[in-house]
């Protein structure tokens, strides 16, 4: 026996609020998700899916077949964030955990992984209840949706050989709008992210004698300001492109020139040949700085993870829209936020499925701070100054999301299947 909490035919809305702050109180990191996984595996086998587990490392998919009709993809992310909390909740995470890094982490579900998987149970049981509906319905919980390569990941592994191939694939991400609305964009909805890992090299030696050394701590300087040029000059006006220096780490002690120092740097872009003018004005950056420090060697670029663009299915988008305005009171209560530049990898599981892919954001914020705010513009300014995803102090709140959530996914679910 565990004190897991299990969602089962008689679960309640207490049982899911119960469910999420265990979840919260007890997050993952990527290809770690082995308690999370055990608990999706042991809700959806009590609810009568056929469930298969260890999928791509550590994801699990649960079947549930009602004769004929489409089969139909619900799909929630498990894995948490190398981040230590600062929610300052009575269900917050104290855990740490070794990053592939080797690194001792704090962790937590910055990014609402916990809601999601919550929201998909919760839809699971109000769904294998239901006999209003025939098809296939696939719940899949996905590891490493972080690192980008978690749904490719189970795609590799036989997903649909096993479990079917979907007719289309639906899903959802919490974020900071107010709770209570829903957000839609059909077409490129998340961008493409690059990241790229950079190693300049330098002379090292005493920091009393510069002259001396090459130092790549100036020449990492030097990159980091030219490459705030390449949005504002290389990139059009009507296109988009982000370009982030996220991290710089070079030395040891101050009295010591290093011989390399290394910059992360994460790009989004929602255009291939943006992406590569982008790519290609970096690589250009890079070198040309460390030849003008006479560098003794060229810097190395790598590109250690890439998350593919997002494309929202225009045609399922509409088909799917009256579907989630039901839940949250009429069609100007889904709105259009316009194309997010943050990343996600659910689309892999649509491209390998040749189906569409229709994915929304869940609000999770508390109302309040919004106000009088009803413009998608009006909003991302009050967004602005509060806590939101990949933040310590991330904390949506549990009502009224958490049954928007599971009603949303029942809502959309049920508008796909026969």
């Amino acid at each position: 026996m565990t004190d897991d909490v299990i969602i089962t035919a008689d679960a309640t809305a207490d049982t899911l609020a119960d469910l999420y702050r265990d979840l919260h109180a007890h997050p993952e990191l990527s290809y770690a998700e082995l308690r999370t996984a055990r608990i999706v595996t042991e809700s959806l086998a009590a609810l009568g899916f056929e469930v298969h587990s260890g999928l791509g490392g550590t994801g699990v998919a649960g079947v549930l077949r009602r004769g004929d009709g489409p089969t139909v993809l619900v799909r929630a992310d498990m894995d948490a964030l190398p981040v230590t909390e600062a929610a300052g909740l009575p269900y917050a995470s104290t855990a740490r955990a070794t990053d592939p890094d080797g690194n001792e982490v704090g962790v937590m579900h910055a990014c609402g992984h916990d809601v999601h998987v919550t929201c998909l149970l919760g839809a699971a049981q109000e769904l294998a209840s239901d006999e209003g509906w025939s098809g296939t319905l696939i719940m899949l919980g996905q590891p490493a949706e972080e690192l980008g390569s978690g749904a490719n990941a189970m795609v590799a592994d036989g997903l649909y050989e096993k479990v079917g191939t979907p007719d289309v694939v639906l899903g959802q991400h919490v974020g900071p709008l107010p709770a209570g609305l829903l957000a839609l964009h059909p077409g490129a909805a998340y961008a493409t992210s690059d990241s790229l890992k950079i190693t300049l090299y330098g002379r090292g030696g005493h920091g009393s004698r510069p002259e001396a050394c090459i130092d790549p701590v100036v020449m990492a300087a030097a990159v980091v300001l030219r490459l705030q040029t390449v949005v504002s000059r290389e990139v059009a006006g009507g296109e988009t492109a982000v370009v982030t220096v996220g991290t710089l780490h070079a030395g040891t002690k101050v009295n010591i020139i290093p011989d390399t120092a290394e910059l992360q740097v994460n790009v989004r872009t929602y255009d291939d040949r943006v992406r590569t003018r982008v790519l290609d004005a970096i690589a250009r950056i890079v070198k040309a700085e460390a030849a003008a420090s006479g560098a003794p060697r060229e810097p190395t670029v790598e590109h250690p993870d890439h998350f593919p663009l997002l494309f929202n299915d225009p045609d399922g988008c509409a088909r799917t829209i009256p579907a989630l305005a039901s839940v949250v009171g009429g069609p100007r209560r889904v709105i259009d936020p316009g194309p997010v530049t943050g990343s996600e990898d659910v689309g892999e599981l649509a491209k390998a499925a040749g189906a569409p892919c229709v994915y929304w954001i869940l609000g999770g914020a508390d109302p309040t701070p919004f106000g009088g705010a009803t413009t998608p513009e009006e909003m991302l300014a009050v967004m602005g100054t509060i806590p939101s995803n990949h933040s310590p102090g991330y904390a949506p709140v549990i009502e009224p999301t958490l049954s928007i959530g599971v009603a949303a996914l029942v809502a959309a679910a049920k508008e796909w299947l026969g």
